[in-house]
């Protein structure tokens, strides 16, 4: 079987040009900040949040570096709804209007139902999925006006099961089901909302969450014998936020090479 090792990076072709992206926990290394490094080099300009300041002010320097679109950000803790508002509120200060806001926080850990505490269970819940609703549904009234996107990112794990992963596999078929459910409520709005589930993306911080055992066996279990690279992942957050799915809305796009 060939397996596609070393993916090439894709260039740019402007697919977003002139477009205003709001975009959540995008600093560090994994999916959000390849994601925000992707829209702007398809000439977009970007709004970037994470809860973390010292890790937003590396990713904000690092994407101005890169000289192409407009970037800004602020603090934000999405179960905040105060948070949400300043957030919201700023990018349009900044940038006078969105056209797609994409729900990339998310928190996850490892640990069986008969050791969960309350505690746990309440905060991957409180960021994954609620988090969601929340910027959800303080995005729909600023995209009424651009008809713009939304775009979740849930996981596979919303539809496949795996030990240990309950309370986060949970969350992310909650945010599917909000994703569905909230595309019919705002389609006569001119609004999709589409969501990305991912099955293994790679990236630095995956080892606070997931054993390196486990990481073996999850990249043994895809077609390709690797897992995704981020970028990888938000080339399909991009296809989703983009007219070139312009007859999509309510679905889910898994990002995956399990085998079937």
């Amino acid at each position: 079987m060939t397996r596609l090792q070393n993916p090439e990076y894709p260039i740019g072709r402007n697919l977003f040009k002139g477009q205003n992206i709001l975009l959540t926990a995008a600093a560090g290394a994994g999916i959000g900040f390849a994601t925000a490094k992707r829209f702007l080099e398809e000439g977009a300009n970007v709004f970037i949040s994470d809860v973390n300041e010292a890790r937003l002010d590396k990713a904000i320097e690092s994407l101005r570096e890169l000289n192409l679109g407009t970037i800004e950000g602020c603090i934000c803790n999405v179960t905040e709804d105060a948070d949400i508002d300043v957030m919201f509120a700023l990018a349009l200060e900044k940038f006078g209007s969105l056209n797609a806001v994409i729900n990339n926080a998310g928190l996850g850990g490892e640990s069986s139902l008969e050791s969960m505490t309350n505690e746990n269970w309440d905060l991957v819940m409180d960021v994954t999925l609620k988090g969601a609703m929340k910027m959800m549904r303080a995005a729909i009234p600023i995209l009424k006006i651009s008809e713009g996107v939304i775009v979740n990112n849930a996981s596979v794990l919303g539809w496949r099961a795996q030990a240990g992963q309950s309370h986060y596999a949970a969350a992310k078929a909650g945010v599917m089901a909000l994703t569905r459910c909230v595309a019919l409520e705002t389609v006569n709005d001119g609004i999709r909302i589409n969501a990305v589930a991912p099955s293994l993306a790679m990236n630095p911080h995956l080892s606070k969450t997931s054993s390196a055992e486990l990481i073996a066996d999850l990249s043994s279990k895809e077609a390709f014998g690797r897992g995704a690279e981020p970028w990888e992942v938000a080339n399909v957050i991009l296809f989703l936020a983009s007219d070139l799915s312009s007859y999509m809305t309510g679905e889910v796009i898994s990002v995956s090479s399990q085998r079937a």
